[in-house]
């Protein structure tokens, strides 16, 4: 079994209306796994033959794609901008990850004074790992994405007062 761009958006758009809190398909060569609303987060589950695999979901989230990444819904509105204040945006659509592994302490916490060329948090595309930098020195006043929350394309991670 096969699945283009478009039938896999289709059926991540199905499930995203659904109530369905646990949903398997298997194809040749790939296995997407959605699960939602779970009491505690999935493992990732890779096949022996294919390093794909889908990231476990937050509560009420729209899935995340084996085959590539997929926008399955506009990002969340983010308040309003203050003009003083920088925002860091994730460049990519991923998975956002606070802490370099799971148990380990977070890049930055409300309030940390970074500095550029910082690394402030992890994406996951497609199980890589990008860290991101901060492109200005300052205090970090807003984290606006929970840990292991999926993020679209120029969403909003941060806002940074510069200084």
């Amino acid at each position: 079994m096969q699945l283009d761009h478009d039938q896999l958006q289709a059926l991540l758009a199905l499930l995203a209306e659904s109530d369905i809190q646990e949903f398997k398909l298997e194809g040749d060569d790939f296995r997407l796994e959605v699960r939602r609303n779970l009491p505690s987060p999935a493992p990732l589950v890779p096949l022996p033959h294919h390093p794909a695999a889908v990231s476990p979901l937050p509560p009420a989230q729209v899935p995340a794609a084996v085959l590539q990444e997929v926008p399955s819904a506009p990002p969340p509105a983010a308040a309003a901008s203050r003009g003083d204040l920088v925002e860091i945006t994730a460049p990519m659509v991923a998975t956002f990850y606070r802490a370099p592994a799971p148990g380990e302490p977070a890049f930055v916490e409300l309030g940390s004074r970074i500095r550029e060329g910082q690394t402030v948090c992890i994406l996951e595309a497609m199980k890589l790992m990008n860290e991101l930098e901060a492109e200005v020195s300052g205090e970090v006043v807003e984290i606006l994405v929970e840990n292991g929350t999926p993020v679209e394309f120029g969403q909003v991670l941060m806002r940074v007062k510069p200084g």
